[in-house]
């Protein structure tokens, strides 16, 4: 160990002084030259002359080793008495240097030059912080200089890329980006991208570019853009070539233009219109979608049938003329042509001989007269016929006159509006007007029956002529005019007087009037739907069309001998029920009258809700507003009471009360997956700019009632529903609610900035009772000629329910179809009174009610009536009743109002097994008998 130590040191040392040895012996060479020269100058070959330090021509550079093979290193110098390489901080043996020295021609000095070689072996042995390096040191008579230091590194190149471009599918004109890691390489790979094997040269294209990070870059994409992209990595050991990539550039289908629409497909009545488009404008290609939306277009068309004319019956014969004729004429009316139709053919007058060829004139024979005498005696006749005319006339004016004025003594003058609503005018010329009287109805004057002339009834029915308004004032003058709404103006109410058929309006004593004419005085005086009605003791159904609400007056629940105008109405202004904390209002505010009628058996009162019923998350309560105006809790929906009964379906509740007043649901949210139903729409209108278009979204209760106010709103505006409404669970959970409008069609239509999505806060849509929730969208099109909208309008909550609402119309009115607001089931008839406004005959009620109003042991009575029409809770409350069956009965015709289901109640009864009766066999006729007289025909 110590002698291979030395050994080692001696070696190493050796090592580091050999050049100075080199030197030295340089040195004593040139001595030995000098004495042999006995002080002569010195000769041609001493290297250098005095103060120049060695420069280097040629210092080493950097190298790499490819696979075993060694690299050269060079340097080269002048002046320079020796050179030599230390590579590491480390001599270079002396051995391992091959040096060369040549002559500068130009300025006389010697030039030397010095290779080594270096091998893969030395390069790996080395560990050290830096790379291998090699340095050159070349000495001169005044010093040395050093050369730059030249690192030597073994070549490589890694076979997998560190990222392989991925293949892509984008539209024509997007974005491309392939994105290339070429594998880890000393030195560093070079790389260079192929497409379906030709390499791409970016400085022909301007559209791609490859200088960043190696990524390919394609600006806008072409359909030549197209194919396979390899991304090729090298350098000076070896290539490399990634994974190919397939780019796929598509094109999506656009819409041509509309074709123009095709003539009616029928010649004469209804039929309809067509038009088409293709998607070609581009034709989808390469995988892109296909175009949304209708490739055809129908609309209803009709064509107006040919009438051809046909005669009307002949005249009677007029007068023999003195010319012995007479004449008859027809007109062509019935019915005459029209739409094209033929004129009739035929004469439409004609004359004959009235004395079988006997007449003379001026003591001559018929034969012999002249035609010009005729003719002259013809004219005679017609004036003569023209001034009889007139005094005729003349002479109806002047009776007509008379008679007008002696009806005036009984200061009535009547126009008569029977025509229009197909009712009789009633009037007692014996009945002393009310000068304070002065009221205002919309709707047709209807009356209850000729016998009770002591009060004339005015009622304001909701029927398809709803635009007709009779005004009755002092000394009953009757005009017609028009309006949109029921209005009562007046001193007093007109649907709070009792009526008996056995007392007269004068004998109204003054007491029983003053009570209704202060509740009138105390009737809110917002904008409210109105209706009314008269019962007497058959009873009836009072029904507020399109609005779910609806009053069932039961059969025996007014004395007889008596008859009430029943009035109801509905707040559409400002609620006056202002919620508590998180208490919400689910109804409208219903107002039934007059208040201090007393009824005998419970009436059923339908309100409409908007809550999706659930116990486990609403706690529902039932109010009423004081004469004070203040409301309070009736009872809770859940709760037992032999007060009043609620019984709470998905869509309304009915209430069986006892006394009239003003009512209102109210729900308070127990859990925050309480959830309001809301019923979205949207509408649209034309701007006053030719080229805007507007679309109002509105998020409303979903009550009849609500969404009547919104479509009365948008008659006015000129709006016009654009798609059916749909339903919107929305949550109590405070999260708000977005409105946005998607899919515009990008080179027909846009929108205007900032306003393609908007959001309403949540206390805003939970607490949306007094005013209808709407955001509106304002669309411009690009050029007039385009009259088509497609558009989708997605209303959505954060973490919620959504729903897409498709608009497909056309902007033009006659291209569009209507969409129909509401059913009309219930507007046609808003009061009914008698049997028909019952669903079960009354003879099949009575004996249903002695029935089961009868206890049973086996438990088949009224209890087991409730239980099989799905009422199971307070049932208590029909216990206090006079007729359990009767309530029963009652509560099922306001459920079925509309359906009239009386298979599921037969069903029921027959389940129970107390009675086999079909009830739906029983025979429209006699359904409708007054008497409610019982036809054994019916097998009962």
């Amino acid at each position: 160990m110590g002698r291979a130590a030395a050994a080692g040191g001696g070696a190493g040392g050796a090592r580091r002084w050999l050049p100075w040895l080199g030197l030295c012996l340089w040195a004593a060479g040139a001595a030995a030259a000098r004495g042999s020269d006995n002080g002569e100058a010195l000769p041609e070959s001493i290297p250098s002359a005095p103060g120049t330090l060695p420069h280097f021509i040629e210092e080493p550079e950097d190298a790499y080793i490819i696979k075993s093979n060694p690299i050269a290193l060079r340097c080269k110098a002048r002046p320079a008495m020796q050179i030599f390489f230390k590579c590491n901080g480390e001599w270079v043996h002396q051995n391992e240097h091959v040096s060369e020295e040549t002559l500068d021609e130009s300025s006389g000095l010697k030039v030397r030059e010095v290779f080594i070689n270096v091998t893969r072996q030395q390069v790996e042995d080395f560990h050290g912080p830096e790379d291998y390096w090699c340095q050159c040191v070349a000495w001169s008579h005044l010093g040395t200089s050093k050369s730059r230091k030249a690192s030597v590194r073994i070549a490589y190149l890694r076979k997998n890329f560190e990222q392989d471009p991925q293949g892509r599918e984008v539209p024509i004109e997007g974005m491309i980006v392939l994105h290339c890691r070429p594998p880890e390489g000393v030195p560093a790979a070079e790389v260079e991208w192929l497409k379906n094997e030709e390499p791409i040269d970016s400085e022909q294209d301007e559209n791609i570019d490859t200088r960043a990070d190696h990524n390919l870059i394609i600006r806008q994409a072409r359909l030549s853009d197209s194919g396979n992209y390899t991304c090729m990595a090298a350098n000076i050991v070896a290539k490399r070539r990634s994974l190919s990539a397939t780019v796929v550039v598509y094109v999506n289908g656009g819409w041509s233009s509309w074709t123009e629409w095709s003539a009616c497909n029928v010649r004469c009545g209804r039929g309809w219109q067509k038009r088409s488009r293709t998607c070609t404008n581009p034709a989808p290609l390469n995988g892109g979608a296909f175009c949304e939306g209708m490739s055809v277009q129908k609309i209803t068309c009709t064509a107006l049938c040919p009438v051809d004319g046909s005669w009307e019956v002949w005249s009677e014969w007029s007068v023999c003329s003195p010319a012995c004729e007479h004449l008859r004429i027809r007109e062509c009316t019935a019915p005459p042509p029209r739409n094209g139709g033929k004129f009739c053919e035929g004469l439409s007058q004609e004359s004959e001989n009235c004395t079988d060829g006997l007449c003379i004139l001026d003591k001559k024979p018929l034969h012999e007269i002249k035609p010009q005498s005729i003719e002259n005696a013809s004219d005679i006749a017609l004036y003569s016929g023209l001034g009889a005319a007139v005094v005729t006339v003349a002479v109806l004016v002047i009776g007509v006159t008379l008679y007008r004025r002696s009806q005036s003594d009984y200061g009535v003058d009547v126009i008569d509006s029977s025509a229009l609503t197909g009712n009789s005018l009633l009037l007692n010329s014996s009945m002393q007007p009310d000068l304070t009287v002065s009221r205002t109805y919309s709707g047709p004057m209807c009356l209850q029956d000729p016998l009770d002339k002591e009060l004339m009834t005015e009622s304001s029915l909701f029927n398809p002529l709803s635009d007709i308004k009779v005004k009755v004032e002092s000394s009953f003058m009757v005009s017609l005019g028009v309006s949109g709404r029921a209005e009562y103006h007046g001193k007093s109410h007109s649907g709070t007087f009792p009526h008996g058929n056995s007392r007269s309006f004068t004998a109204m004593h003054p007491r029983n009037k003053a009570p209704y004419i202060q509740h009138l005085s105390s009737l809110p005086t917002r904008t409210e739907l109105r209706t009314t009605g008269v019962f007497g003791h058959l009873g009836g159904r009072l029904v507020m069309p399109n609005t779910g609400v609806s009053l069932l007056i039961p059969h025996g629940a007014i004395p007889e001998e008596n008859s009430w105008e029943i009035y109801m109405s509905i707040n559409q202004g400002e609620p006056s029920l202002q919620s508590d904390g998180s208490e919400v209002l689910l109804s409208p505010e219903v107002t039934c009258g007059p208040p201090d009628m007393i009824v005998t058996t419970p009436f059923a009162l339908t309100i409409p809700h908007c809550a999706d019923v659930s116990s486990e998350h609403w706690n529902i309560h039932l109010k009423k507003r004081t004469q004070q105006g203040k409301w309070e809790e009736v009872m809770s929906v859940e709760e037992e009471s032999t007060s009043c009964y609620c019984l709470l379906d998905p869509f309304a509740c009915h209430v069986l009360l006892d006394s009239f007043g003003t009512f209102a649901l109210t729900g308070e949210p127990i859990t925050d997956c309480a959830v309001k139903q809301l019923k979205v729409a949207v509408f649209g209108c034309m701007s006053c700019n030719s080229l805007d278009y507007n679309l109002r979204v509105y998020c409303v209760d979903n009550t009849p009632c609500a969404f009547q106010e919104v479509v009365s709103d948008e008659r006015h505006q000129g709006g016009q529903l654009l798609e059916e409404p749909k339903l919107l669970h929305f949550k109590g959970n405070t999260f708000s609610l977005q409105i946005s409008v998607l899919d515009i069609p990008p080179f027909l239509w846009r929108i205007k900035p900032f306003t393609a999505c908007q959001e309403v806060p949540f206390s805003r849509v939970w607490c949306s009772n007094r005013q209808p929730l709407h955001c509106a969208f304002s669309l411009e099109r690009y050029t007039p000629t385009t009259t088509q909208l497609s558009c989708k309008i997605c209303i959505r909550q954060l973490k919620g329910h959504e729903q897409i609402l498709q608009v497909q119309t056309s902007i033009l009115e006659n291209e569009r179809e209507t969409i129909t607001f509401f059913a009309q089931e219930d507007s046609t008839f808003p009061a009914q009174t008698g049997p028909k406004a019952f669903k079960i005959p009354y003879s099949i009620r009575q004996r249903i009610c002695a029935t089961f109003d009868t206890p049973n042991a086996k438990g088949k009575d009224w209890q087991m009536l409730a239980q099989k029409n799905s009422i199971n809770r307070n049932l208590s409350y029909f216990a206090t009743q006079s007729s359990p069956s009767a309530v029963i009965l009652n509560l099922w015709e306001a459920r079925h109002q509309q359906d009239g289901d009386l298979d599921s109640l037969a069903c029921a009864l027959e389940e129970i097994g107390r009675t086999h009766t079909k009830l739906s066999d029983i025979a429209e006729s006699q359904l409708d008998e007054a008497d409610f007289s019982y036809s054994r025909k019916n097998g009962l």
